[in-house]
């Protein structure tokens, strides 16, 4: 199955999930139909920063609830491993003598909470990761290939969501709990990020992930959200010029 196939599918899994609730889409919906989709019990998704405390923002019952809670309150986990090394964690078997060893009292509270498999997806675009997607199992489980492509598009679309947030340093909402993005556009917001990122590795003469810091940098400066900064770009209502400041940039006349 190809990217953008397999993009558009979990888009309609999501998007139906957020119309059983009667909702537009949010991020508890990713962990819903993640958990619908895939050989999982639960999913639980944190907010995480290198600079400042991090915190759960969903999960789907009190089992991923308390996974979490325990990996942010321990220090110690999948969730914290994959978010520092900025790559999935996939844990087919906490009951291993290894990860008994790696994770010692992480992997004792999570047998006894009830998990047996953990597989901790960070949330990335560009040099940006915003938090974690956590998915268990009650018994040992295997991803297999097309289930953790599955998984990594549950984590991608997660990410836009959560970026799309109006979040502060702290990496808490600065308004409130994270919006909820129709469904309908959020194909185009994907591309529309994109494409003023890629105008922005002309102007200023960087790559993508350096543009999409910038990207990201203005709309954490001017507590704007990313895609209303984005759609200025495209339609050339904004400029960066290469020596500026995040707050800095030039508003086209």
């Amino acid at each position: 199955m190809g990217p953008d196939s397999r993009s558009a599918r979990i888009q309609v899994l999501v998007a139906e999930q957020a119309a059983r609730r009667g909702a537009l889409v949010g991020v508890v919906d990713v962990c819903t139909a993640a958990v619908a989709a895939l050989p999982v019990g639960g999913a639980g998704l944190s907010a995480m920063s290198r600079t400042a405390a991090s915190h759960p923002l969903c999960s789907t019952d009190d089992i991923s609830r308390q996974l979490e809670e325990l990996q942010l309150t321990l220090g110690e986990g999948p969730c914290v491993e994959a978010f520092a090394r900025g790559s999935a964690v996939l844990t087919p078997d906490l009951l291993t003598v290894e990860l008994q060893d790696h994770w010692a009292v992480f992997a004792d509270a999570a047998l006894e909470a009830g998990a047996r498999a953990v597989f901790s997806l960070p949330l990335q675009m560009g040099a940006i990761s915003p938090g974690v997607l956590d998915l268990y199992a009650d018994t040992p489980t295997v991803l297999d290939t097309e289930e953790l492509a599955d998984a990594l598009a549950f984590a991608d679309l997660a990410t836009l969501l959560l970026l799309d947030a109006r979040i502060d340093e702290t990496g808490a909402p600065t308004d409130g709990p994270v919006p909820h993005r129709g469904f309908e556009d959020l194909g185009a917001y994907r591309a529309e990020i994109d494409q003023a990122t890629g105008m922005l590795t002309v102007q200023l003469g960087v790559g993508m992930d350096e543009a999409f810091v910038r990207l990201r940098a203005h709309a954490y400066a001017q507590g704007r959200r990313l895609a209303d900064v984005a759609a200025d770009v495209v339609a050339r209502r904004l400029r960066f010029p290469p020596d500026a400041e995040p707050d800095q940039t030039e508003e086209a006349t």
